[in-house]
């Protein structure tokens, strides 16, 4: 990999992620004003951390960053009962949530995604991880599953978003496969 994986101070380096996150997912300019505040805010919650893969050139190729889970939090208020209904609820408690994990496509599929959620759950205290995925058959999906995460509840539906979700979980530290 030509990638430097490292931490990274998401809120001095936003713009540059959220454009990384646009092109990845396809977002428009509204939405990334919109993910701004909400990236801006994540930040300042206790044991939020965010790690970037970077070109030797110093530019950001992908960026992932999580927190602690808290039940308050939106993400948890809206997958609760979803997990519940599959009786796992639990596992909002002691986890770790992957809150968002991009990489530019010009350097997808060159273990970038691997190392930024390897590389973050590694500094996690808590004995698993979630996170939240577009409920397909994708490279991420397939990524998640190679890392140990299952799924815990699909077709999980998020105000505003287009598409259903999957909530996947990990026990950590993450399975690293041979």
């Amino acid at each position: 990999m030509d990638l430097v994986i490292g931490p990274l101070d998401l809120p001095a380096h936003v713009d540059e992620a959220l454009a990384v996150q646009a092109v990845a997912f396809g977002l428009g300019p509204d939405e990334v004003a919109v993910r701004r505040q909400i990236v801006l805010r994540h930040m300042t919650n206790p044991g939020a951390r965010a790690f970037g893969a970077t070109t030797a050139e110093g530019r950001l190729a992908g960026f992932v960053y999580g927190m602690p889970n808290d039940r308050t939090h939106w993400w948890s208020t809206v997958v609760q009962p979803y997990l519940r209904a599959e009786h796992h609820e639990h596992w909002l408690d002691d986890s770790f949530v992957i809150t968002e994990l991009h990489v530019h496509p010009a350097y997808q599929n060159r273990g970038a995604g691997r190392a930024l959620i390897t590389t973050i759950t590694d500094t996690a205290d808590e004995p698993r991880s979630i996170l939240s995925a577009i409920d397909t058959e994708s490279p991420a999906r397939a990524l998640y599953r190679s890392l140990g995460y299952r799924d815990l509840a699909r077709r999980v539906l998020f105000p505003s978003a287009p598409r259903p979700y999957a909530v996947m979980g990990a026990p950590l530290p993450l399975a690293r496969p041979q």
